[in-house]
């Protein structure tokens, strides 16, 4: 009703599951008479890249497995197991891992899945990694990925 921004934290599922949270959103903002440009809505998204998606994903999994078990214990989950990290880095998972290609299609997936987004942003840190795997992470994130959806994204905006 405010007006304000909303961003959405999926770390699991399917993010097609959270349209309904924001299409509430817009509509609770629209009702309130902000116009559909000022009702900005974002995602918080686990990412990792990688040279290939295959070492992304066996770079982050262990520290990624660590971290989700040990949640679980707190909140009642089963173990994490690699079989369940591979599905929710799967096309319409939640997970943001892969090479820089394969975080692109995802990305404009999400986008488009929720009606528009205005930003992304990587949770990298719930995996335990040296210190170069992620400066290179953050390097092919900026380098690859970020020009790409940039220009896809003007190209054809998905808005709601």
């Amino acid at each position: 009703m405010l007006g304000l921004p909303l961003m959405v934290a999926i770390i699991g599922g399917e993010p097609k599951q959270f349209r309904p949270l924001i299409d509430r959103y817009r509509e609770a903002g629209r009702r309130a008479g902000h116009s559909a440009d000022k009702l900005i809505v974002g995602l918080h998204s686990i990412g990792f890249l990688g040279e290939t998606t295959k070492q992304a994903a066996d770079d982050f999994y262990p520290g990624y497995a660590h971290t989700f078990t040990e949640i679980g214990k707190e909140r009642g989950w089963p173990p994490t197991t690699r079989a369940h990290f591979d599905a929710v880095r799967g096309p319409t998972g939640a997970l943001l891992i892969g090479d820089a290609e394969t975080v692109v299609k995802k990305v404009l997936y999400v986008n488009e899945v929720l009606g528009g987004l205005s930003r992304i942003t990587f949770q990298m840190g719930v995996s335990t990694l040296a210190h170069e795997n992620m400066l290179r992470e953050i390097e092919i994130l900026g380098t690859r990925v970020a020009p790409i959806l940039r220009r896809e994204l003007a190209a054809s905006p998905t808005r709601a």
